[in-house]
């Protein structure tokens, strides 16, 4: 049978829908165990060796966010599949953030949807590169559209929905320190940042420009983060390091935002730094942004080329370069606007701020100890 002998943590609090999803699981030759909060489902993983976590976000005692985030800050790779309904999309963008791979929709009209999605979890952890982008998970992205459907008829929920991914304006590493900014006019950002060690020895970081600006950015920013969640814990488990390489990296989100089929088009910079050697890969799509290294006072542009924008069928190529961060250097993306260098350079580190005032966009700053 499709699910035999796979240990299944089920955490429902539902005790109708949570039997029936068991019972089907079984019927598919799944070992299932059940929980109905995440304070038992935390006591439980713990204690036994599952292959995948199925579990409800809006739960008593312990709510599934809070126990993912547990179960993740142990430095578990475990994948996990987020059962929600449309109202708690806030709280999906932070457990895909966390490191979830998936989430379906309830009320489920058909339960064959949890196996499938299960399936092309397990493949997305356990398969080669080529298998992968050949099994497109297209359920996962019927209910997301149906969200997008959502978000774009309402700006306030696409901002709560957004507004979960941006950190605080200073985020610390280990030996990397990032500050930034993004300016907004009081509605959904089109620009998005982000960054994440991978491993000890590796750290990556991006800025991104969505096209066309309106709602859309926001659903464009799970998925992109999702993307790349995925290839950062496809390198934990020693399955590719497509995430360490910003040409191969590009390749891939553009071919998942082409998949998608939210004809949302991407300028973006994204880098990659080896924290010993200190050698900096850098690779960009489209045009928009800039990317500099800072010293002191003197601000240096890196020479990429304008290339395609992602999320295009017929795409060609990022402009790539490698560098060498030397001491005292930071490495800094910048929208080609001249007030945000200005800011930039007079440290002027907001984090995500609405204002009516100044052009939409912002910088992302870089600082290696």
């Amino acid at each position: 049978m499709a699910l035999e002998a796979l240990n299944i943590l089920l955490v429902e609090d539902d005790p109708v829908f949570r039997d029936m999803l068991s019972r089907f699981l079984r019927t598919r030759g799944a070992l299932v165990t059940e929980a109905e909060d995440g304070r038992k489902g935390l006591e439980l993983f713990v204690k036994k060796r599952f292959d995948i976590i199925l579990a409800d976000l809006n739960m008593p005692n312990m709510d599934g966010l809070t126990m993912l985030r547990n179960i993740y800050k142990s430095g578990s790779t475990i994948p996990s599949i987020i059962l929600s309904g449309n109202q708690r999309m806030a709280l999906v963008t932070e457990a895909l953030r966390l490191g979830a791979s998936d989430y379906l929709v309830k009320p489920l009209s058909d339960l064959h949807a949890v196996e499938f999605a299960i399936n092309q979890c397990l493949t997305s952890v356990g398969a080669s590169q080529g298998a992968l982008d050949e099994n497109i998970d297209e359920l996962s992205y019927l209910e997301l559209n149906e969200n997008l459907a959502l978000l774009e008829q309402n700006t306030e929920a696409a901002k709560c929905v957004q507004q979960q991914l941006f950190p605080s304006s200073s985020i610390d590493y280990p030996k990397i320190h990032i500050d930034y900014t993004l300016l907004t006019h009081n509605r959904v950002s089109p620009y998005f940042i982000d960054s994440a060690m991978v491993g000890n020895e590796h750290f990556i970081m991006y800025m991104a420009h969505f096209h066309p600006e309106d709602n859309r950015a926001a659903f464009a920013c799970v998925l992109l983060k999702s993307f790349v969640n995925q290839k950062v814990k496809d390198s934990s488990n020693h399955l590719d390091d497509i995430v360490i390489n910003p040409e191969l990296m590009l390749k891939y989100l553009n071919e998942r935002l082409v998949a998608a089929g939210l004809d949302l088009y991407c300028d973006i910079i994204y880098v990659a730094l080896h924290l010993t050697s200190r050698k900096l890969q850098i690779a960009q799509a489209g045009r928009g942004l800039r990317c500099y290294l800072r010293h002191g006072e003197q601000l240096t542009r890196l020479a990429l080329a304008d290339s395609m924008q992602m999320g295009l069928f017929a795409w060609g190529q990022p402009s790539k370069q490698s560098r060498q961060l030397a001491d005292n250097d930071t490495l800094c993306l910048v929208t080609a606007i001249p007030k945000h260098q200005h800011m930039l350079m007079a440290n002027e580190f907001q984090g995500l701020v609405y204002t009516p005032d100044t052009a939409e966009g912002g910088f992302v700053q870089m600082t290696v100890s």
